[in-house]
């Protein structure tokens, strides 16, 4: 009976302990050395926790077009610096400034995003490490000009 009670408790224990080790610290999946601006119509938006996700084709010099994903912060983090999810539509024409993944695939953490309307969001999550992060994620990084 003990051992049942000793596998329930353990089961239930890494049910609610799992998603916290789901979530990444910026360094994990994405290099600060390597900033990319990506200027491209948005194709997918996936409000989802612990991160936000969107998608967007760029197209090259050449015309070929490319579908990069950008992780961004949770949906309730965006919220509070006022991006709602009807503030991205498909097909708009964003900006969206990042780092790389350190696999190489066309996966950026997108740290600003510049909607049509010319806001500028930050959507770095807050205590992720990245560069402009101050463990808020209120602060939005500076442009270089």
């Amino acid at each position: 009976m003990k051992a049942k009670l000793f596998a329930a408790t353990l089961a239930a224990g890494l049910i609610v302990v799992a998603p916290a080790f789901a979530h990444h610290s910026f360094a994990a999946e994405f290099d600060g050395t390597k900033p990319v601006r990506l200027v491209g119509k948005l194709t997918r938006v996936e409000w989802t926790n612990p991160h936000s996700y969107f998608y967007v084709d760029v197209v090259d010099a050449k015309g070929n077009v490319t579908n990069w994903g950008c992780e961004g912060a949770g949906p309730g983090a965006l919220s509070r610096r006022g991006l709602g999810k009807g503030d991205l539509k498909i097909g708009d024409t964003i900006v969206v400034d990042g780092y790389r993944a350190k696999d190489g695939s066309h996966l950026i953490d997108g740290r600003r995003v510049t909607l049509p309307d010319g806001r500028n969001i930050y959507g770095g999550t807050p205590g992720d490490g990245g560069p402009g992060d101050d463990g808020s994620g209120a602060k939005l990084p500076q442009k270089k000009s």
